[in-house]
């Protein structure tokens, strides 16, 4: 099943006026500007935190210097409200010159001389979601412009364009403007949400053809309470998004919100596992420059983002549910890993003490002819060596909290000792 559905994906990546761009082989990382930052753009009154060049400078400052860049977060992404308020003369769209003196090709050579990438945003539709200018009536120009500038990533929302039924064709036509400027732009769509939003049926296939990444459901906000929310939404559609994620291809359940105001570390570990077993994208939304040495160890977790960033590109399913306990499960990619899986175990109580969870190992999703499994747990930084498929694995985990477990099958420990 597995290799079907990612198989699928890979073919229809090829088709004529599908995306052809290389990218996002793997869920693509980095940092977003909108859920911290918002369309703040008074610079006089908050020169530190509004939308502008200086900010992205300094993010992609942080990204290299503390060790993001080293860990795989390679994208600094504008969002929203950093456009004037009109095109120019000649229909080209330009960056606030008072915020962006630079402007974004200036803004985006600095990012590059960092060894890191821009990401940009537009909208289909006349504006975009707080009033700027968007892109529905100038997607071949905008695709253009972008190239032009040396942008590495396009953002392309929609929340203005109130004919929803029109997206099915142009978010394919941007696809097709970005193809033909010959620069690798990753195309991140909001389109089918959208159109769920409006109650309109999704062909997820094509928008796997036309889409690197693309969101599904509502925009992350700054609590628990909707990062919850989001987990719910792929559990209810897991069945239908399994099958469209894969290299090049994949749901994004949007921002992390680790290091902002609202979550606390056990949440904080749980978003980030979470994200990294439904082979999400990791694009940070957070102040990089004030962010404290727990929330930073937990988004820079090696053992964590190498399950996000598993070769196979497969999106991890809920397979088990028992009250306030979830178990989901991810195959790792075979070729290389000879049969890994990596689960996470969500405690979603609230009840102040840590949960004993026991768990019959074969529960987990994990298929293996021996029988046996060495466990490793990620964020206890212990191994379980020859665990039977048929034995309880327990562990406690505490509330509003996760395990991370990786399976190993135990032959791999025989072999290495082998001369």
């Amino acid at each position: 099943m597995w290799a079907s559905a990612v198989l699928l994906v890979l073919l229809g990546s090829f088709g004529a006026n599908a995306l052809d761009n290389g990218l996002a082989r793997t869920p693509p990382m980095g940092w977003l500007a909108w859920e911290r930052f918002r369309c703040n753009v008074n610079c006089t009154a908050d020169p530190k935190n509004c939308v502008s060049e200086k900010l992205f400078m300094e993010m992609a400052d942080r990204l290299v210097e503390d060790g993001y860049k080293d860990a795989g977060y390679e994208y600094v992404n504008i969002d929203d409200c950093w456009m004037a308020k009109q095109r120019d003369a000649n229909n080209k769209l330009y960056a606030d010159p008072e915020r962006f003196p630079s402007g974004i090709k200036g803004l985006a050579d600095y990012i590059h001389s960092k060894g890191l990438k821009l990401g940009i945003y537009t909208a289909y539709g006349n504006f975009t979601c707080q009033g700027y200018p968007a892109s529905g009536m100038h997607l071949e120009l905008d695709a253009q412009t972008f190239a032009e500038w040396g942008v590495d990533m396009l953002k392309m929302d929609g929340c203005k364009q109130m004919d929803r039924h029109t997206m099915k064709k142009g978010y394919p036509q941007m696809t097709k403007y970005l193809n033909a400027t010959g620069r690798p732009i990753l195309f991140s769509c909001s389109w089918p949400d959208y159109e769920r939003g409006a109650g309109i049926p999704i062909n997820y296939t094509l928008v796997a053809e036309n889409c690197n990444i693309w969101r599904n459901y509502v925009d992350i906000q700054d609590s628990w309470q909707s990062v919850l929310s989001i987990i719910d939404y792929y559990a209810k559609e897991q069945d239908t998004l399994v099958p469209v994620a894969g290299p090049g291809n994949f749901n994004d359940p949007d921002m992390l919100i680790i290091g902002d105001f609202s979550l606390s570390v056990e949440q904080a570990k749980a978003q980030m596992a979470m994200w990294a077993i439904l082979a999400a994208p990791l694009l940070m939304s957070n102040d990089l420059r004030t962010i404290t040495p727990e929330y930073r160890d937990i988004l820079l977790n090696k053992d964590v983002i190498a399950i996000s960033q598993d070769n196979a590109g497969i999106m991890g399913k809920r397979v088990l549910q028992n009250d306030t306990i979830e178990v989901w499960t991810k195959q790792l990619d075979i070729s290389t890993s000879f049969g890994d899986y990596a689960s996470v175990i969500l405690n979603r109580g609230v009840s102040g003490m840590p949960s004993n969870v026991s768990i019959v190992v074969r529960e987990f999703g994990v298929h293996d002819l021996m029988g046996f499994w060495d466990i490793y747990d990620v964020f206890q930084d212990k191994m379980h060596y020859y665990v039977n498929v048929d034995d309880f694995y327990s562990v406690m985990v505490n509330p509003s909290g996760v395990a991370v477990l990786r399976f190993y099958p135990t032959r791999l420990q025989f072999a290495k000792t082998e001369p």
